[in-house]
């Protein structure tokens, strides 16, 4: 599968040809957003910047200051589905291009991705340290009171790596892998298996 090379801010039309399962090479601004962040988006709190396109990472970093400027030492990627209660509200709100973490999200991230054109990029889990060397420099951190780990860190990115794995059309891999194990335990254990919401 060729690798696609796509830069944050994402324009509709960039957005609208990545489909789920489609390998990506980000470069460009991307922001930060945890826990606090979304829960203060999500409540109607204004962003700092323009999100409009953006990529907002599920990410807390592991932060220096090294001869008086921020140096990024680990980016490892946050659990999405933690972030589930206000994803689609941002989306639906503030339109960032992707949202990116791991694991996946729900329904309602979903249907948000679909309805306000957004995809949802997976990454890399356990590789902390060479995910922070894709980042060339911190442009800005906003919503410090937050806490290091909770700030929305402004960051200047190339070549990184990640998954299209929920696209604006309505398709998630998560989901899909979901039903096919569903599938093939019932064959197994010869008895149907409830399903849970994620996706």
């Amino acid at each position: 599968m060729d690798l696609k090379h796509i830069t944050s801010p994402l324009k509709p039309g960039a957005i609208a040809h990545l489909a789920a399962g489609d390998m990506v090479s980000l470069s460009g601004l991307i922001v930060t957003g945890r826990d606090q962040v979304h829960k203060y988006l999500a409540s109607g709190g204004e962003p700092p910047i323009d999100l409009t396109g953006l990529v907002i990472y599920h990410c807390g970093p592991l932060v220096i200051k090294e001869k008086g400027q921020w140096k990024i030492v680990a980016a490892g990627p946050t659990t999405s589905m933690r972030e589930e209660p206000y994803e689609a509200e941002i989306i639906s709100r503030l339109r960032p291009g992707a949202i990116m973490g791991k694991g996946g999200m729900g329904e309602k991230t979903l249907t948000a991705l679909s309805e306000h054109g957004c995809v949802y990029l997976h990454t890399i889990g356990g590789a902390a340290q060479y995910l922070a060397e894709r980042m060339i420099r911190v442009e800005a951190v906003h919503l410090i009171e937050f806490g290091q780990p909770e700030a929305m860190w402004v960051l200047r990115i190339k070549d990184f790596p990640a998954l299209v794995t929920m696209d604006s059309h309505g398709v998630s891999l998560h989901s899909s892998i979901l039903d096919d194990s569903t599938k093939r335990l019932e064959t197994l254990f010869e008895q149907p298996f409830k399903k849970n919401s994620r996706t």
